[in-house]
């Protein structure tokens, strides 16, 4: 949803993808389960690409994914035919590293003042009780797909990763996010940025100059 917002920078078109029963696909049937989400959103990327191609045969495409969205978009790439030229990876804790924590056990209430304070959403929600409720469902639906990515801990994909890790992230150090690069054939490469865990969610210029920087140099 986030990246609706996000600006085209140069031949670079941001394109969000909603998972199914969120959004524009809300009419959609929503899945828990992470594979058939994965190829849901796969089989989605490709009809849209083979659209776009149709005036524009010549478009690559590249995936980036933040967080829950990381683990999320590199499934997806497992799946499609055809594999994005890059993946950029941020602020995710590599499969192998995934366990419970305490959102399961934090009310409603605590959760959202916890995603406030992280800097994941403004304080509006917590006086927004229907925009609060919505929040809320949605960070349980993702908590209960993210307990199954210890299960793709043997995911190898045969294309390039950037790993993108903030400096201050208390939740995934930049040494954990490192380790992703064992999750490709490929080559990997780092890029460090100041800020905290939704550092680049507040930044997203940053976001877009790592992007077309690292595009360019792949071109």
């Amino acid at each position: 949803m986030v990246y609706r917002t996000w600006k085209r920078t140069g031949d670079i078109v941001p394109k969000g993808v909603d998972q199914p029963g969120r959004g524009p696909r809300l009419r959609e049937p929503k899945t828990g389960d992470l594979d058939l989400l994965a190829m849901a959103m796969a089989d989605h990327i490709a009809k849209d690409l083979e659209r776009v191609r149709r005036e524009h045969p010549d478009t690559a495409y590249a995936t980036f994914g933040h967080s829950f969205g990381a683990t999320i978009s590199l499934t997806v790439a497992a799946h499609m035919a055809e594999p994005p030229v890059r993946q950029f990876l941020s602020a995710a804790v590599p499969p192998r590293l995934v366990v419970p924590d305490e959102t399961a056990h934090l009310s409603d209430r605590e959760l959202l003042e916890k995603v406030v304070k992280d800097g994941g959403t403004t304080g509006a929600v917590l006086e927004n009780a229907e925009l609060g409720r919505h929040l809320v469902r949605l960070m349980r639906e993702d908590y209960a797909i993210r307990l199954q990515f210890p299960h793709q801990k043997n995911l190898k994909v045969d294309h390039p990763l950037t790993l993108i890790a903030a400096r201050d992230d208390i939740y995934v150090p930049p040494e954990q996010m490192w380790q992703w690069a064992e999750h490709t054939t490929a080559h990997c490469r780092r890029v460090e940025i100041a800020g905290g865990h939704f550092a680049l969610m507040q930044t997203p210029e940053t976001a877009l100059e790592i992007v077309a920087e690292h595009l360019r140099s792949a071109a």
